[in-house]
């Protein structure tokens, strides 16, 4: 029995972790638009699919009736992708950042609620087993009340291109990974954040590639960032390396190891008795864009809302946004999505 029927806007090099779960899920390509058509027709041969190809949304949309539509597009064009999308009452799963501003995404967010249309982001590190197994664990209570969260990031990222001359590279391109996951771990929200932003001596980018910010989250929880992508040598992971304390104990994670973690067990002495942390894994049997995309799936034939639902997804987006207004005026600033 055919799968879905769905109609991939973009074929940069993002579609090439796409194109293996859509066939893996046996879904139908009803078509594929980009701008540079030849691209697009060199990535489906690639993976022996048979598509009409489009120079424009518009025109696919036209011909095609696809059960939903997968935006691969640069986050500046998210924002006419999605809401062209919506307004057919076609719902849409896009790669992140959500968009290229706030204002974007608030339209992208009434676009979705005027026509009760689903759009989701595909998040894709919260498809992930060490992640959800985090999560679960600070659920479970397995080190009490949540105090506090790190995480450092440091990478020498040599990417030529745009990456190098934008403003802030390293919190607009890369945090908001980082930023969603201390919201998953967490189960809580940013309130507000005080950024500082620098480009270090020796950088390759004319933007700032480093900052430290301090968030405050709901429950009096304080999240930490510290990051750089002109670090040279003794790299942390891509995910981050992080710390997770509790009341009662602290979870490790770093490079993407296994978490592990010790837990108070006893109430006297300088230093308390501890216990290894119990962290059952948790189920994950999909992960990445793969596990982004069953969960469309799950929508589309349940009606089972995706964890990355716009308005969930807008508050990783804002701490993004908040973060950078931090660092430009040197304020706090509220995080408001």
């Amino acid at each position: 029995m055919a799968g879905e029927r769905v109609l991939v806007v973009g074929a940069g090099g993002i579609a090439s972790a796409w194109f293996p779960p859509i066939k893996a899920e046996e879904l139908q390509v009803c078509g594929v638009v980009d701008v540079k058509p030849d691209v697009a027709r060199e990535r489906i041969a690639a993976y022996q699919i048979e598509t009409p190809v489009f120079a424009t949304l518009a025109s696919a949309l036209k011909k095609t009736q696809p059960d939903f539509v997968l935006d691969l597009t640069v986050p500046a064009a998210h924002c006419a992708v999605t809401c062209a999308a919506l307004k057919r009452g076609i719902p849409v799963i896009g790669e992140k950042p959500m968009a290229a501003s706030m204002a974007q995404a608030r339209r992208m967010l009434r676009a979705a609620e005027a026509h009760e249309t689903l759009y989701m982001v595909s998040q894709s590190r919260r498809w992930t087993g060490q992640h959800a197994t985090i999560a679960q664990a600070v659920r479970n209570g397995v080190i009490g009340p949540l105090t506090t969260l790190n995480c450092d990031f440091y990478i020498g990222a040599h990417f030529g291109g745009f990456r190098d001359v934008m403003a802030s590279p390293l919190i607009l391109d890369m945090a908001i990974h980082l930023f969603d996951l201390a919201r998953l771990f967490s189960g809580a929200d940013a309130r507000a954040v005080y950024t500082k932003e620098f480009n270090p001596r020796g950088s390759w980018y004319q933007g700032n590639a480093a900052a430290t910010c301090v968030f405050e989250m709901e429950r009096d929880i304080i999240f930490t960032f510290r990051g750089s992508w002109c670090a040279e040598g003794c790299h942390t992971s891509w995910n981050g390396n992080w710390r997770v304390i509790g009341a009662h104990g602290t979870l490790v994670y770093d490079h993407d190891q296994e978490p592990r973690g010790q837990v108070v067990a006893g109430s006297d002495g300088f230093n308390r008795a501890l216990n290894d942390a119990c962290l059952p894994p948790a189920a994950m049997p999909y992960g990445g864009m793969h596990g982004a995309l069953r969960e469309m799936l799950a929508y589309l034939r349940t009606g089972a809302p995706p964890q990355t639902e716009c308005h969930d997804n807008i508050k990783s987006l804002a701490m993004v946004f908040a973060a950078i207004k931090s660092a430009r005026t040197g304020r706090r600033v509220a995080v408001v999505a």
